[in-house]
């Protein structure tokens, strides 16, 4: 099967974490023979912060780690000819031109074979609904959403049997725990400042309960204004800034234990969603606490898998149990990757999403106009 993808980009990671399960599934897809296309803007955001913070070499390690994958750059008002020429598969990722959206869905729409899908891993449809709803979607089969509460908002928007639950995953082929152990210390937390949404979660469940801990905080992510950074030091925390996500396992094997500190839209307005950075520190075989948040939809086992913290004081209390306890990093260790070689991995992504494909193929349902 050719299956064409229209990402917002491959090549960089720089707050943009879609790539991180984009690598994954695709690579899976190509393991499986499948003709994998990928095209993304000339002028994406997160690679033009990438190459502006880092040059060329901040492209090597994901080019290492990937080199069965690329992708095509286009420029504004693309010929959608030749690109989906071929096609029997087009995902276009909701991080994209609303114009080249519609445009997308006019060549479905006006025939072509393909199967179209539109792929959601965003909370913009609870915080910015109008925004999202200004997005044609008129000539498309179907939508994947990242998460069961936001594939209802799109029920509720009339997409019916036509939206399917797909949630992201670890790629177990990078993320995986280190052939030979070696010394571990200290605690890391791998994630962006953002627009400060999270502020007060991060001071409550990370940087306090480190510091009362007594463990050392070593911190990765972008766009950490100046008084972010200031923060961080009052705390003792150690900001490392930017890290390539395909060297993330070699930065979790340094490490006793990270910590999950979801973003509010996913606490609040779409719960059940963990971000992607859940999956692949339990398929590294790292210690993970989390900040609260409901697991709707059973993903995991809480308390086997991970640990919640309800409040900062027990997450410091976790933390410090952890730091001392031997059986509980290895019982935590095993059941993770029980947990997400089970369920959780992008091979287990690739057969839902093929299964949607033959379902689609199956039936023969209206599309909401």
């Amino acid at each position: 099967m050719r299956i064409v993808y229209f990402t917002h980009s491959l090549a960089s990671c720089w707050n943009h974490g879609n790539a991180h399960f984009l690598r994954g599934v695709l690579r899976e897809l190509i393991r499986r023979g499948h003709d994998v296309v990928v095209y993304e803007p000339k002028d994406a955001w997160s690679l033009e912060n990438l190459l502006s913070d880092h040059g060329a070499a901040g492209l090597v390690p994901w080019r290492a780690a990937y080199p069965e994958l690329g992708s095509r750059a286009y420029g504004p008002a693309p010929d959608l000819g030749p690109m989906l020429d071929g096609a029997d598969l087009v995902i276009v990722h909701e991080w994209n031109d609303p114009a080249l959206v519609a445009a997308i869905g006019r060549a479905r729409a006006a025939g072509a074979r393909f199967q179209l899908l539109f792929h959601d891993t965003h909370h913009r449809a609870v915080s910015e609904p109008d925004a999202l709803r200004a997005f044609d979607l008129s000539g498309y089969d179907g939508v994947l959403a990242f998460g069961e509460t936001l594939a209802e908002v799109y029920r509720r928007w009339g997409w019916g049997r036509r939206v399917f639950v797909w949630h992201e995953a670890a790629d177990v082929t990078l993320f995986r725990p280190p052939t030979e152990e070696a010394s571990r210390d200290g605690l890391v937390w791998i994630g962006n400042w953002g627009d400060g949404e999270r502020a007060s979660e991060l001071g409550a469940f990370l940087l306090a309960p480190a510091r009362a801990a007594g463990l050392s905080l070593d911190i990765y992510g972008v766009r950490y204004p100046p008084e972010a950074q200031a923060a961080l030091a009052r705390y003792g925390a150690h900001y490392r800034g930017w890290l390539p996500n395909a060297r993330a396992p070699q930065v979790f094997a340094r490490h006793l234990a990270t910590v999950h500190v979801p973003r509010r839209f996913y606490v609040r307005a779409l719960p059940g969603i963990p971000t992607i950075r859940v999956f692949e520190a339990l398929a590294c075989g790292i210690p993970l606490i989390s900040a609260p948040w409901p697991d709707c939809e059973g993903l995991f086992r809480p308390g086997q898998d991970f640990l919640f913290a309800r409040n900062s004081n027990e997450m410091a209390a976790h933390l410090r149990t952890i730091a001392a306890d031997v059986d509980l990093r290895r019982d935590l260790t095993r059941s993770g990757l029980e947990t997400i070689r089970a369920r959780h991995t992008c091979g287990h992504r690739a057969d839902e999403l093929l299964a949607i494909v033959r379902s689609l193929a199956a039936t023969d349902l209206e599309v909401p106009a």
